[in-house]
């Protein structure tokens, strides 16, 4: 609306309508004529009283009649079958000298009053289409404005994002901070024969701060900074996105030293060949001559291309050559150092209690990105401003962090009490099992309160983050997801629609382990299955079974086995600690909500399973009794005097607190099992092809494990072998799996394994992927 106030267009239309008002009054007043019906007219050209003038105007078909005093004038229409009788009439008149004069002859007007009354209308009409024609093209007289680049050159006024602005991906500040050095000094590189870089690709999930560390090369650079979204490129007109294309890289090499950033490069520079495009397509025709200017790039010329995309599988393989993006980094979600480091960052700014403790906060986020880390602080700002409290504290933290993972609570839902008691037990029956078995990691909260379209969850976090998982860890893993439905069973003899999501989870996993992970001893250690599925048939439509119907038939019986397995363990826990499962309904009945400290309280007398024993996948391949070597302790950098770490100068508020040892970057914690039937996210990631990028930004999909997803095989009953126990031909006289468990609630701790494995709660995102809200039942 504001735009259009501003244009001129509104402005013509109202002064040609006032105008018109104006000269129409003007003519009213001007002839001094009272308009008058026309019967009132002919009675006083019937009548008696004397009339100085009365005019017949054919054109017009009116008649004006000035009466004798010469001031009063009257104008009325004139119908044409009145004619005759008016004209003998005003005759009479005349002969009788109470009429001094008529006239009856319309003048005829001229030519040129005529032609212009003719081209007015299209002149008017004209000069709007005009001001509409060049408004469209964005101002100037240029016809073809629209082929112009749109690309935003960086303001000096604009307040400057800097690398003191960015927190938790170290690396990429590095990288990027070397190509501000390619620029500002290109001498000091090409002496000693370095070619500068011609372009970077900024790859990883979203969220990850890709848009943000371009805004912080723009900020630092100190040359000019062009700016465009590869969807700017494309319009309704062939031929636009090739000429926005030329344009831009010209615009460039004029201001040399210079930088161009393509945010969603993806929307340009997908795989050709894919879909039903041809060689017409626009897309692909911006995409060449994207190519062709990347290539023309002169050596010595100084501009660099940085691109940013979310899906770095669909881009043409020509674009991620050598030559072109010369340097590809992965720009990950950040481990536990930096995600203290993003939420030091965040919270500066903002009133925060003396007892909040960020790292706290860093521990129990694993898989938030930063811009997850950024929206928990602003939704505990927010709710803090709602209670007309002065300062952020724990409270508002937790709040806000359950919001983001698992919705807005639901104070207005009412459950009966039946529904409410199956919640108790189906999320008692996650948090009990996770807390039984060796594999898995604490639990930090159970809640039978709705949120988002939960009826409760479980929320299960990692004490470090981890980036891989054993055999046994998943298998753990299975059956904590098989908890509530296990519970359900167990105690109402009946189970309910609420662990459909469960289930879901738990089969996806299960499919993994059998189809990549190689982890059953039917099939070995083999891939079934190919995921180079083409991006435009959507992200499980092109995947291809390479394998017979007769393996097809393996894999299904090796899922339902591991489930099936994974299911009796789950009611087995259950039954042993029965006891201790209606202790904690008992407790979330009296306060709907535990944290780590009441549950650990609850589960004191908890009976935990063992760990399992060694599995090889043959009998063929027997581990090993000797321990592994014990890794030298980290080194820890110390933080240099100004309050920065690191060659680059990154900030100092990436050091951990005093005291606190650095872990190894990790998968994201347990995500919350949320309600009967909540979903089991955060699944431990894929491995990667070496050399090949991550594939993100697949379409995401309500319930589905999204990127970074395992799959899951294997049948039950070979375990890990601990270090210094012997062989499995050594172990005649052991236990059969499971043995009866009798170590009280706390043993774990006291393992000489792992005890946290990082594997993923139902709710909790998966590594590298934002937060998503759980499913209700």
């Amino acid at each position: 609306m504001k735009r259009i106030l501003r244009g001129p267009i509104l402005w013509i239309i109202l002064g040609v309508v006032v105008i018109g008002l104006l000269l129409d009054f003007s003519g009213r007043l001007a002839g001094g004529f009272t308009d008058v019906p026309t019967s009132q007219v002919v009675s006083i050209i019937n009548g008696n009283e004397p009339l100085k003038e009365v005019k017949l105007i054919d054109g017009e078909q009116t008649i004006e009649v000035t009466m004798g005093d010469g001031t009063t004038k009257y104008k009325a229409t004139w119908v044409g079958n009145q004619d005759d009788a008016l004209r003998e009439r005003l005759d009479q008149r005349y002969a009788e000298k109470t009429l001094e004069k008529w006239d009856g002859e319309n003048p005829t007007p001229g030519f040129f009053s005529s032609l212009l009354g003719t081209l007015i209308p299209f002149l008017i009409i004209g000069v709007l289409f005009f001001f509409l024609l060049n408004s469209m093209q964005g101002g100037g007289s240029r016809v073809m404005q629209f082929g112009k680049s749109k690309a935003k050159i960086a303001n000096k006024d604009t307040p400057k994002t800097t690398f003191s602005d960015v927190a938790g991906c170290e690396e990429a500040i590095e990288e990027l901070e070397e190509i501000k050095e390619f620029l500002a000094e290109p001498a000091k590189f090409q002496a000693v024969g370095a070619k500068i870089p011609k372009g970077v690709l900024l790859y990883g999930p979203p969220g990850t701060g890709k848009t943000l560390l371009a805004r912080a090369v723009a900020g630092e650079a100190g040359v000019p900074f062009y700016s465009i979204s590869g969807s700017d490129f494309v319009e309704m007109f062939v031929g636009v996105g090739a000429s926005r294309v030329r344009d831009l890289f010209e615009q460039a090499k004029e201001n040399a030293p210079a930088i161009v950033f393509i945010d969603e490069i993806d929307a340009v520079g997908r795989h050709r060949g894919a879909g039903m495009g041809g060689g017409h397509d626009e897309r692909e025709q911006t995409l060449n001559q994207l190519l062709v200017e990347m290539d023309g790039f002169d050596v010595r010329g100084g501009v660099i291309l940085i691109a940013a995309t979310n899906r770095p599988d669909v881009l043409d393989p020509a674009l991620l050559r050598p030559g072109r993006f010369d340097r590809q980094i992965s720009v990950e979600g950040p481990d536990l150092k930096g995600r203290y480091a993003i939420l030091q960052v965040h919270a500066a700014g903002k009133p925060m209690a003396p007892d909040v403790d960020l790292e706290a906060v860093a521990r129990r986020t694993p898989g938030f990105t930063g811009a997850d880390l950024a929206n928990v602080l602003n939704e505990a700002a927010l709710l803090t401003a709602r209670q007309n409290a002065r300062m952020i504290t724990n409270f508002h933290l937790d709040e806000a962090i359950d919001r983001v993972v698992a919705g807005p609570q639901k104070r207005s839902r009412l459950m009966n009490e039946r529904e409410k008691l199956v919640t108790a037990y189906h999320e008692g029956g996650h948090a009990l099992v996770a807390a039984a078995l060796p594999g898995t990691d604490p639990v930090q909260k159970v809640t039978i309160l709705p949120r988002g379209r939960a009826l409760g969850y479980t929320m299960v976090l990692p004490e470090q983050d981890k980036y891989s998982n054993s055999r046994a860890e998943l298998l753990d893993q299975l059956a904590y997801m098989m908890g509530g439905r296990a519970a359900e069973e167990l105690v109402f003899h009946d189970p309910t629609t609420g662990a459909s999501n469960d289930i879901e989870k738990a089969t996806n996993l299960a499919k993994a382990m059998v189809t990549q992970y190689g982890m059953t001893e039917r099939l070995g250690a083999v891939k079934l299955g190919t995921g180079d599925a083409e991006p435009f048939l959507g992200r499980d439509f092109g995947s291809n079974r390479d394998y017979s119907e007769q393996k097809a038939a393996a894999v299904d019986e090796e899922v339902a086995a591991l489930i099936a397995t994974a299911h009796q363990e789950a009611f087995d826990i259950l039954s042993e600690n029965r006891a201790v499962l209606d202790d904690l309904v008992r407790a979330l009945f009296e306060r709907e909500t535990l944290d780590r400290e009441q549950v650990a309280e609850v589960f004191k007398p908890l009976k935990l399973w063992p760990k399992r024993p060694a599995w090889t996948g043959s009998d063929q391949r027997q581990p090993s009794s000797i321990p592994p070597v014990t890794p030298p302790p980290p080194q820890i950098e110390a933080p240099s005097p100004n309050g920065t770490s690191g060659s680059h100068g990154s900030p100092g508020g990436t050091q951990l607190p005093p005291g606190h040892q650095p872990v190894p970057p990790g998968l994201p914690g347990q995500p919350p099992s949320v309600g009967p039937g909540a979903p089991s996210q955060g699944q431990p990631p894929l491995d990667q092809q070496y050399g090949q990028p991550q594939q993100y930004g697949q379409p995401q999909q309500y319930g589905q494990p999204q990127y970074h997803q395992p799959q899951y095989q294997q049948p039950y009953g070979q375990y890990e072998q601990q270090p210094g126990q012997p062989a499995p031909e050594q172990q005649q006289d052991q236990p059969t799996w499971p043995p009866h468990p009798q170590q009280p609630y706390g043993y774990q701790g006291q393992s000489d394994g792992p005890s946290d494995s990082g594997q993923p709660g139902d709710g909790q995102p998966p590594q590298g992927q934002p937060p998503q809200g759980p499913e209700s039942r």
